[in-house]
């Protein structure tokens, strides 16, 4: 295994990417499938990483979602899986968070292996173990599945590695964050020590290097992310509400903005429910996805929400991160996420390959400090808005004397400001000097 220390990344930005896919050396057949599916061009991700699967080499991956890293593993993986599958046992093993991306990740497979005999399936958590110990039994080429699902299959000695040529970690570091250090390190030492090794994250923390020098072999490693952890295509605004106007000033944004597909992002499995509870009395095209909720439901609500027959999919940080759908315009964030980290997550989930997107952030007077650190790490500011007719708390009493923003003294919450306004604010001040004013002043 290496033993690099720092594992320094290649400049990938440095060269201009393929910009076809048959300048990547890929078989005819593989260049039939991906015209089949629609793929014209490889993206920065598939151009830098594809010629170095194909190469044997291990690789270490940074990249945001939606930048086509399934594609990135998947095709030369099934370049290099062009036999049958030798008895019963799978030749390639893709980790993954979530059931939700086990799902998504084996259905990407099974349109690009067209015209191929390769077969691919999906284990988790929440379906009949019968049912999945049967397709193994079968045969499969590629197995998906969710670290706990994995174990229990070796467990039961009902799925076998010792034939393996490729392990892929898909989003490494939020399988890191849910807990499954322990059991992919177990996945791993079970697997033959001569394989290729393909690892995938968003970011890359030290636990995502240690990870990486203690399985891979010499990795090469790729950084894709774009500087500041943030994207162009993406514009991120945020709301300063008191927490017990949220729910209204959600409905009244989401009446502005009408976007095509939205994600509403709660902390709790318990706010999403409550989220869609009040909302599905107002708009009717709107579901709700959560770890608590039958692997049947969330299979039909993912269905639903991929087809474009919901709009609206109110969901946590834990499911909402296996999510990758195109159409997704618009990113809400009910609830300030825990972490900086997983607001690059929870906004990545929109501006999918190159689309524009835009990203809402609801931050109380409490949390200034909070988007002021999210600010730090995507290294760009947050732009203010406001719904006209809206007045927030911050606004209708700031630390000065009077009413600076025009609410009437003494009026409820909500009552529309008078025509004639105070004018615009300055424009904010740099970072490094906007953060305590920001956060003494409530934002």
């Amino acid at each position: 295994m290496a033993e690099t220390q720092d594992l320094p990344a290649a400049d990938v930005t440095a060269s201009a990417p393929a910009v076809r896919f048959t300048d990547l050396g890929l078989s005819d057949t593989m260049l039939a499938a991906l015209e089949h599916v629609g793929y014209e061009v490889p993206s920065p991700v598939q151009a830098g990483i594809i010629p170095r699967i194909l190469a044997g080499a291990d690789v270490l991956g940074q990249a945001r979602t939606g930048t086509g890293k399934t594609a990135s593993f998947g095709i030369p993986i099934l370049e290099k899986l062009d036999q049958p599958a030798r008895g019963h046992q799978p030749r390639a093993l893709v980790m993954v968070p979530t059931r939700e991306l086990a799902v998504q990740v084996r259905d990407e497979i099974e349109r690009l292996s067209h015209g191929r005999k390769v077969r691919a399936t999906a284990i988790y958590g929440g379906k009949p173990l019968k049912t999945q110990i049967a397709r193994l039994q079968k045969g499969a080429d590629i197995v998906i599945g969710t670290p706990g699902r994995i174990l229990d299959h070796l467990g039961r000695g009902t799925l076998q590695l010792e034939l393996l040529e490729f392990v892929v970690l898909d989003e490494a570091d939020r399988m890191l964050d849910i807990g499954f250090r322990p059991d992919i390190e177990k996945i791993l030492r079970r697997c033959p020590a001569k394989r290729q090794t393909l690892l995938l994250s968003a970011t890359v923390a030290p636990a995502i290097e240690r990870l990486a020098q203690r399985y891979m072999h010499e990795p090469e490693v790729m950084d894709f992310s774009p500087k500041g952890k943030s994207v162009d295509t993406i514009e991120q605004r945020y709301f300063t509400v008191d927490d017990s106007r949220k729910f209204e000033l959600l409905v009244r944004l989401l009446k502005r903005e009408q976007p095509q597909q939205a994600i509403i992002f709660c902390r709790t499995k318990r706010g999403v429910d409550k989220v869609h509870r009040k909302l599905s009395q107002k708009i009717h095209d709107i579901e709700s996805i959560h770890g608590d909720m039958a692997q049947n439901v969330r299979d039909r609500v993912m269905k639903s929400f991929r087809a474009g027959e919901s709009t609206i999919l109110v969901a946590t940080d834990v499911v909402g991160r296996g999510i990758d759908v195109s159409s997704i315009s618009h990113i809400i964030n009910f609830d300030m996420p825990q972490s900086s980290d997983d607001y690059v997550h929870r906004v990545g989930r929109t501006g999918r390959m190159g689309r524009e997107g835009i990203a809402f952030t609801f931050v109380t007077p409490e949390q200034g400090i909070e988007l002021t650190r999210i600010e730090m790490l995507i290294n760009k500011l947050l732009t203010r808005d406001e719904i006209e007719g809206f007045v927030t708390v911050a606004q209708a009493a700031p630390p000065q004397a009077g009413h600076a923003n025009g609410a009437v003294a003494g009026a409820p919450l909500g009552t529309p400001a008078e025509p004639a306004g105070p004018p615009k604010p300055a424009p904010p001040p740099p970072p490094g000097k906007r953060a305590p004013r920001r956060h003494r002043r409530g934002l």
